[in-house]
């Protein structure tokens, strides 16, 4: 039974108007354009794609997964797909915004920038050395956007080694911006964080893992443990709860609907498993949630995770 009154948040593909089919670099102005020609409210919407916002002047707030960011001059914010955002007021805000696809990256460069990480940092406001030189990271990507020639394979080669330089200079576990130590994760949890993200709604048994991935549930709870500071089951786990609170929040259908998409058949069993999670039935979280209250913390491990 699907609950009245409620809207379900939509799904936004990656359709960027200067038809480039694995990035986009638009200034905050260009956005406000095209929201007001196409009548976009601040609606909350799960985009498909990546979302990097950089604010050069003014502030913001913008939510993500149950959360406000205060998004001031200097700061970056990161939207990764199937996460829940909405845009707070642009009005008074400059800066560009990165759209792209998880293809736009090599595999080792998307590995080092953690861009497959669920639980991924979403905010950093960096110290003057490291904001000057992500910025000029951004102008160069923004500059040979706008110059290259469209639909050229040199022009589909430069941009991805520019996005890889300014995710990887942006998620530097050395330098001063920010904190994730994607570069420094093993192998197999690695490994274990992809096959999580595409099979943690039929699979939540660590065991499966192991044996798909031919590692031991032992070398997976260490690798997890090292990587993300908790044991593969409570990785696992986590997501699920995650998927969950995104569902319950953003989607009209019931919670035994719900509850059969994330792999519980018998939804009284999706009821215990979210409450002793969470410390809520999935009715009071979905109206606390809906309620317009924002608690750090809902949408997962806390910032800066990896």
């Amino acid at each position: 039974m699907v609950e009245k009154g409620l809207s379900a948040v939509p799904r936004v593909p990656y359709v960027p108007a200067a038809g480039d089919d694995l990035l986009e670099v638009v200034s905050f102005g260009t956005l406000r354009q095209r929201m007001a020609r196409l009548g976009a409210t601040r609606r909350p919407e799960r985009p498909e794609f990546h979302l990097l916002l950089h604010v050069s002047s003014g502030a913001m707030v913008h939510t993500v997964d149950f959360r406000e960011y205060a998004v001031s001059s200097g700061s970056w914010l990161w939207v990764r797909p199937g996460q829940v955002q909405r845009f707070g007021d642009l009005s008074d805000v400059e800066g560009a915004l990165v759209l792209f696809r998880g293809e736009a990256l090599d595999r080792a460069s998307a590995s080092a920038a953690g861009v497959g990480d669920p639980f991924g940092r979403t905010l950093w406001t960096p110290d003057t050395d490291s904001a000057t030189a992500t910025a000029q990271a951004l102008d160069h990507l923004y500059a040979e956007f706008e110059s290259l020639s469209r639909d050229s394979q040199v022009r589909r080669s430069v941009l991805q080694h520019l996005l890889a330089a300014l995710l990887l200079r942006l998620t530097d576990p050395g330098g001063q911006i920010g904190t994730t130590a994607a570069m420094q994760h093993s192998e197999p949890f690695l490994a274990f964080r992809r096959l999580v993200e595409a099979s943690f709604a039929d699979h939540r048994d660590v065991g499966y893992y192991a044996r798909q991935l031919g590692y031991s549930p032992r070398t997976l709870r260490r690798a997890t443990i090292a990587a993300a500071g908790m044991g593969a089951k409570e990785f696992i786990d986590q997501r699920v709860v995650l998927e969950a609170k995104r569902l319950l929040t953003h989607e009209d259908e019931s919670v035994e609907r719900i509850a059969a998409r994330l792999g519980f058949p018998d939804a009284s069993n999706f009821v215990k498993y979210f409450a002793q999670r969470a410390s809520s039935t999935p009715a009071a979280f979905r109206a606390r949630s809906r309620g317009g209250e924002h608690r750090p913390g809902l949408g997962g491990p806390e910032d800066g995770a990896c």
